[in-house]
């Protein structure tokens, strides 16, 4: 296991939980999870299963609405596409487990209503 998802496993938002809904984040729009930390919500790991719809748009105007920034680690490129043209700015983390810096890219906190 990467060392940011050991991070994140113990504060995973699963599809369809009580977070997972109030962001948008259910199984009839995504396969997958997501991780929160502190003030920022890590989407790594998840598939749209209806793309080119504004899903993922609508995800992360949700998750900024209730306060959280986002984080994308290690993106593959379809989502590396998407992140770049919101504004996302790359940056490094350093995992301890990893024992290396890695690519996170960053949209910052647009609100403060948890």
């Amino acid at each position: 296991m990467r060392g940011w998802l050991r991070k994140l496993s113990d504060n995973l938002i699963n599809l369809d939980s009580p977070l997972g809904k109030k962001l948008g984040f259910t199984s009839d729009l995504f396969e997958g999870w997501l991780g929160l930390t502190d003030n920022y919500i890590y989407i790594s790991c998840i598939i749209s299963l209806k793309p080119r719809q504004g899903n993922l748009s609508k995800l992360f105007n949700n998750i900024n609405k209730y306060g959280y920034g986002i984080k994308v680690p290690t993106p593959f490129a379809d989502m590396l596409a998407i992140i770049k043209k919101k504004g996302f700015v790359e940056t490094k983390e350093y995992f301890k487990e990893a024992g290396q810096d890695i690519p996170v890219f960053v949209s910052m906190v647009k609100s403060d209503k948890k």
